[in-house]
């Protein structure tokens, strides 16, 4: 979520993409931000799980990672980075089409440079969710966690170059938030740690609730321009056909069922968001739509194969079982939806990001 690969999206594609974010952009009011050695550059910082997590999870105490091979196989030099793909992901693709750079770097990157910082992070971490007890259990670092994180970013380029530009930069930057799916596939419907305790409509609030929480706060600390991704048909991952799709692998509905209910639940408290909040723009992303379109279609986007993962079988590797010892992993991820049992492929994600600017217009 480098490899940009002609024969995937011709330069003419990634020239509509990139107007239509940065028409989305300009209509919802982010303006540039003036920096000494790129010029005129807007700045992105994202926030979630392992769909945008660019390596923090390198730098932590983690189960939950992804910094070896086959992981990175079609990144820059062929390096496992901790990206929880075979390459990029949406976090580094919507920051490079707004001609910020092709990579969002990880904020627990040690070799951090300020250019790095001033043109944005990622501070995601693969394992999180919006329920506290998801990170505990993936040990991924919590949304509050990541907050921390914001704020000692804030007091970094503060530092660095004063309180008027750092109060620039963050209230006119693009924040993506993209969490909740480990919640749903991990916490409730593999463990009985929630399960037992909430019914789907009641732990969809929790899930709410907490998302609500976060945007809020993340407003309080100067964000306006706030992307909010939806859950996707979690159901018809690989990993999850594996689990609970019997022995046709058939997507497994109670998930999607659960994605479905949430994302109704989400895109009108969006709405009351900006209404209470005077100068927030938060954008419902959905994520759904575009996933489920590619699973049911995939001739249509060039996909071979939707039901399973490029790495090893295919059915349920994922983090430490994709490994370069994995048997059988494909010589061509363009032609697979995902790349592990849980998570696209660069291929696929790129399609998603375009997708999502499309629909979000």
């Amino acid at each position: 979520m480098a490899f940009l690969s002609p024969k995937i999206f011709p330069s003419a594609s990634s020239v509509r993409v990139s107007v239509i974010i940065l028409f989305i952009l300009l209509s919802h009011n982010v303006a540039a931000i003036t920096l000494p050695k790129n010029g005129t550059t807007p700045v992105v910082f994202a926030f979630g799980d392992s769909i945008l997590d660019t390596g923090n999870n390198d730098y932590i105490i983690s189960m939950t990672k992804s910094n070896f091979p086959p992981y990175g196989r079609d990144f820059m030099g062929g390096m496992p980075t901790g990206r929880f793909s075979n390459g990029r992901v949406p976090s580094d693709f919507v920051a490079e089409e707004l001609g910020v750079k092709k990579m969002l770097p990880a904020y627990l990157d040690p070799n951090l440079q300020l250019q790095d910082l001033l043109t944005g992070v990622c501070f995601a971490s693969g394992g999180s969710g919006f329920d506290p007890l998801t990170p505990k259990l993936q040990s991924g670092f919590s949304l509050s966690d990541q907050l921390d994180f914001f704020k000692e970013y804030k007091g970094r380029i503060t530092t660095a170059v004063g309180e008027e530009r750092t109060a620039t930069i963050i209230s006119k930057s693009l924040y993506v938030v993209s969490v909740g799916s480990n919640d749903i596939a991990n916490t409730y419907f593999s463990t009985p740690l929630r399960s037992s305790h909430y019914d789907i409509p009641a732990y969809t609030d929790l899930l709410l609730e907490s998302a609500i929480n976060f945007v809020q706060e993340l407003y309080a600390l100067g964000a306006r321009v706030i992307g909010v991704f939806n859950f996707p048909p979690l159901g018809c991952l690989p990993s999850q056909r594996t689990l609970h799709g019997g022995i046709v692998r058939a997507c497994y509905e109670a998930e999607n069922q659960a994605a479905i209910l949430f994302n109704s639940k989400l895109s009108p408290q969006i709405d009351s968001l900006n209404k209470r909040l005077p100068e927030a723009d938060v954008i419902y992303l959905d994520i759904y739509t575009p996933l489920l379109s590619m699973i049911q279609n995939p001739a249509q986007y060039g996909f071979e194969v939707v039901d399973k993962g490029c790495c090893g079988t295919g059915y349920i590797e994922v983090g430490p079982l994709c490994n370069k010892d994995s048997p059988g992993t494909c010589s061509d991820p363009s032609k697979y939806l995902f790349w592990d049992a849980y998570h696209p492929t660069e291929t696929g994600y790129r399609f998603l990001t375009s997708m999502i600017s499309e629909q979000s217009l």
